[in-house]
């Protein structure tokens, strides 16, 4: 028998005991929970009668649009009783009066139905480009009210606001003229403080130099961003009727100065301002205000950190902590934050807009902008898709310097970009490695004819995937109709890696980011037809990519990346764990490499088993797999043992053992092998299926009750959504080998190992990772029992 039959009784009744560690840091139901409470809290305060919530004075409507933006951009559906009277209420006022108020009404008509209010948007736009203060030596704030062009004394506060919500009009399809935003950027350049930081106004000729604050600097870098945005050409530009790649790009060292500062100050704990500075700290004062306008900063400059701060993560733990626990409001101090509706409205706009997942993400590499070639490419393309995913993305960067795998994998694809010459460390090298191995995506293209990069991107390929060849992709691959059709003729050639379950990284030789640099959503720019349509064909690549890598499921932005091994790292490894060898052989045998660490993690979770998860892979004559009670095997191609290594396999499965393995991706040609090379270890073995009232699809043996399973072939689409692959239920599949009256061998010819690595994959035909987890307890519990 078996040396470990012992040990595999003691499994049976050994449960994972050991105490939990202590809290971990802030969850995704953390967050969800906080959102929800305030959500209520702030639904609970909307009177009735009317549907507004009680106003400052001389603000009419300021609190309740500010509550409304709140609850929309917490997830409040825009036709639920409360939004429906929110918004009428909003639709009766009066013509505008105070910036405040027009700009969060414009935000919130333009995030809840911007096509029925687009006279209302068009109105609030127009009189905020009149409001803005256009002489003087403030030429380009904006005041309290409006100040009819005329020299007033604007504040950065005010400025900020009206700045947000001239960008939202536009971005609705609202026209805003280029000598607003022209003023608004000279304007903010004008009053950013040596250090790159900003305070409340600009210092003029009657009023001394305003403290810098962490709450103005976020104001400013947003301004800025948005400023140049609407104002700058871009890093493509189209000259002459031609598309013009890798322009020579404007300076930002404005936002580089601000974002240095906030890096430097940065804190959840208080509104970041020099004490001593004119006497004033402000420690508390201001928090949720500043607090929203990190959200921004982050947002919009695409930075998951501030210097080595992890701003949403910070903030949500210190939100969730404060937030009241009876009635789910949080309160401030000052700037109206006394005011719990103020201050749980800007804490319920961190926690829902910093929390957008993550879709992509530019990978810095090198000591030049080569990474960065068109700086707004990912941003436009993240727009883009937008819309057809149904939910509101973000997109970040990260240094592939100071990134650890972890780091890499918060994000489900990596965008690398360049034109000349990659230069990884070898550090950097098998992080890539260990990131696509651990279900990452990478997405990388040669800029501007980049015939260097083009070739050490080869290069690079050959070395991470030796067994996997950099491919062209051919017209039926997924990736070409994944989300939009992309016309004949405007097809540009993508090259890939097949590795881990999919293709894992795909390779495009010539600009993609140039193209969607150049796109403006749908405001017209006078683009020349053509030059429109290869701009649409470069972001419906693009889509198809992302919708490829991520099957349009990302997740929260809060969850840690699941670790290449589960288990507990706690556990006392000796009798009574169980350890399932991987057997050795040419057909592939470890192209999914974290399935069996991700089944054994199951095996732990739901049944309560006691595992050891390191890998160890054997092959069939090794003298330790005798140690083992059950042992796994899958592959994808086809392979032959050895006569010595059939022989070997055959003395394990006589004495007791129990061989489990599935055909990754329902790989027919491994499927046929393992049947052979099993029948030539074992003559008289007979695959048969499993009658779909065998035991062992039941909970008799502490698993689950499988009538039916779920299978998915990606070879049938659903008509209009190439993402829908056909899903029907069916009795589960396993074939079987018998010896002496006792299941001696369990085979799969669907894909359960690809399903438990990498949920996301659109290539295999398989069982959902639901039930390919159920199908993993069930088959090694009845081994482990029959």
């Amino acid at each position: 028998m078996i040396r470990s039959l012992v040990g595999c009784l003691a499994i049976l009744v050994l449960l994972s005991t050991g105490a939990r560690i202590g809290r971990a840091d802030v969850t995704p139901d953390d967050v969800r929970n906080a959102i929800a409470t305030g959500v209520r809290y702030l639904k609970s305060q909307q009177l009735k009668d009317r549907g507004n919530w009680p106003d400052r004075v001389g603000y009419p409507g300021g609190v309740t649009a500010l509550c409304t933006l709140a609850l929309l951009e917490s997830g409040e559906p825009v036709n639920s009783p409360a939004m429906d009277k929110a918004l009428s209420y909003l639709r009766q006022l009066s013509d505008p009066q105070a910036v405040y108020v027009t700009a969060l009404q414009t935000m919130v008509f333009c995030v809840a139905e911007p096509k029925k209010d687009l006279l209302l948007i068009q109105r609030n736009a127009a009189w905020l480009e009149r409001a803005q203060i256009q002489d003087g030596d403030r030429a380009g704030a904006w005041t309290y009210f409006s100040s009819a062009g005329q020299a007033a004394r604007g504040d950065n506060s005010n400025s900020q606001f009206a700045l947000l919500g001239l960008h939202e009009a536009e971005l609705a399809g609202v026209s805003v003229s280029a000598a607003t935003w022209q003023r608004a950027l000279d304007y903010w350049l004008s009053c950013q403080r040596p250090d790159g930081s900003w305070g409340y106004y600009k210092s003029v000729q009657d009023q001394p130099q305003a403290a810098p604050t962490g709450s103005m600097t976020c104001a400013g870098i947003g301004a800025v961003v948005i400023s140049q945005g609407r104002l700058g050409e871009g890093d493509a530009r189209v000259v002459g009727g031609a598309i013009r790649c890798c322009a020579e790009q404007t300076d930002d060292d404005s936002l580089k100065r601000g974002l240095e500062w906030m890096g430097a100050k940065f804190t959840v704990n208080a509104n970041p301002s020099p004490a001593g500075f004119g006497g004033l700290s402000l420690g508390r004062s201001g928090l949720f205000y500043y607090l929203y306008g990190v959200e921004r900063v982050g947002r919009l400059t695409g930075r998951r950190f501030l210097a080595k701060h992890d701003w949403y993560r910070q903030g949500a733990e210190m939100l969730v902590q404060q937030q009241d626990k009876l009635t789910g409001f949080w309160r401030g101090e000052g700037s109206g934050e006394d005011n719990p509706l103020i201050a749980t409205s800007f804490a319920l706009l961190f926690l829902s807009k910093g929390r957008r997942p993550v879709a992509i993400t530019k990978l810095q590499h090198g000591y030049t902008n080569d990474w960065d070639l068109h700086r707004n490419g990912v941003h436009h393309l993240i727009r883009h898709v937008e819309p057809s995913w149904r939910q509101k993305l973000t997109w970040q960067t990260v240094d592939s310097r100071a990134a650890s795998v972890e780091d890499l994998l918060e994000s489900p694809v990596l965008f690398l970009s360049g034109r000349e010459a990659l230069e990884l460390s070898p550090a950097q090298k098998q992080n890539l490695k260990q990131y696509v191995a651990r279900g990452g995506f990478i997405f990388a293209e040669a800029c501007c004819g980049g015939e260097a990069f083009d070739r050490t991107f080869r290069q690079l390929m050959k070395e991470l995937f030796p067994d996997s060849a950099l491919r062209l992709l051919p017209p039926e691959h997924v990736i070409w109709f994944a989300q939009e059709r992309v016309a004949p003729e405007r097809i540009r050639p993508l090259y890939g890696v097949d590795a881990c379950c999919r293709t894992s990284v795909v390779y495009c030789p010539t600009d993609l980011s140039c193209l969607w640099e150049l796109s403006r959503g749908d405001r017209d720019v006078g683009y020349p037809e053509a030059v429109k349509e290869e701009i649409k064909a470069g972001l419906a690549i693009g889509a198809n990519v992302l919708a490829y890598a991520t099957n349009r499921q990302l997740k929260d932005k809060l969850e840690r990346p699941r670790r290449a091994v589960e288990g507990d790292p706690n556990e006392n490894l000796t009798r009574g764990v169980l350890m399932i060898p991987k057997l050795v052989h040419g057909g592939g045998s470890d192209e999914a490499t974290n399935a069996l660490p991700r089944m054994l993690g199951v095996l732990r979770t739901d049944v309560g088993l006691r595992v050891n998860a390191e890998p160890l892979q054997v092959s069939p004559d090794d003298p330790q797999l005798l140690d083992h009670t059950v042992a796994f095997v899958h592959g994808r191609r086809d392979f032959r043992w050895s006569d010595k290594q059939r022989k070997a396999l055959a003395v394990y499965l006589r004495r007791g053992g129990f061989l489990f393995g599935d055909a990754i991706c329902a790989n027919p040609q491994f499927a046929d092998a393992l049947r052979r090379e099993i029948k030539a270890a074992l003559p008289e073995a007979e695959f048969v299926r499993l009658p779909e009232n065998h035991p062992l699809f039941t909970s008799q043996y502490r698993g689950y009750d499988l009538p039916t399973v779920t299978l998915r072939d990606p070879q049938v689409r659903a008509v209009g959504d190439p993402l829908s692959t056909r899903q029907v239920q069916i009795k589960p599949l396993l074939e079987a080998v018998r010896l002496e009256g006792r299941l001696a061998v369990v085979f799969s010819p669907y894909d359960i190992s690809c399903a438990m690595e990498n949920a996301a994959s659109l290539d295999c035909k398989g069982y959902l990772p639901a039930d390919a987890a159920r199908l993993v307890v069930n088959i090694v519990m009845y081994a482990l029992q029959q």
